[in-house]
């Protein structure tokens, strides 16, 4: 499975100029590689987008993606990578759902399919990203 993070999802649905093709291609080839999976996290995220749960579900199914719940050795080690954040000074907020996010793609040992990866390279540096951008 392929862990995806709501920016490549959202992309697609908001027909981003610069990235919905990538974003569109690459969710194409990742379902074809070994089935695309969200977590709560990237659900709720990309549900602040929606008005109707129906229309939400529908768009996920129509993307081919699965939901897998947060194990708890992901939201422990997401609570270790945030704690290292902020020994580092990390001073923004709203970060934690990348730590989340981060976190399940180590422990499920999944790559994660998204074009923010400087927090998911700095603290999951075992995960594998599939990115637009060069290592």
């Amino acid at each position: 499975m392929i862990l995806v993070d709501t920016c490549v999802l959202l992309d697609v649905v908001q027909a981003d100029a610069y990235w919905a093709d990538w974003s569109q291609a690459q969710l194409e080839q990742a379902a074809q590689r070994g089935g695309l999976t969200i977590n709560p996290i990237i659900y709720a995220e990309f549900s602040v987008w929606y008005d109707d749960m129906a229309q939400l579900e529908q768009t996920l199914a129509a993307f081919g993606v699965a939901f897998e719940e947060l194990p708890r050795e992901a939201l422990f080690l997401a609570s270790k990578a945030f704690r290292q954040y902020r020994a580092r000074r990390g001073t923004r907020v709203g970060v934690l759902a990348d730590f989340f996010i981060g976190a399940h793609a180590a422990v499920g040992e999944m790559p994660i399919l998204t074009r923010d990866v400087t927090r998911f390279r700095s603290y999951f540096p075992s995960v594998a990203l599939l990115t637009p951008f060069k290592a």
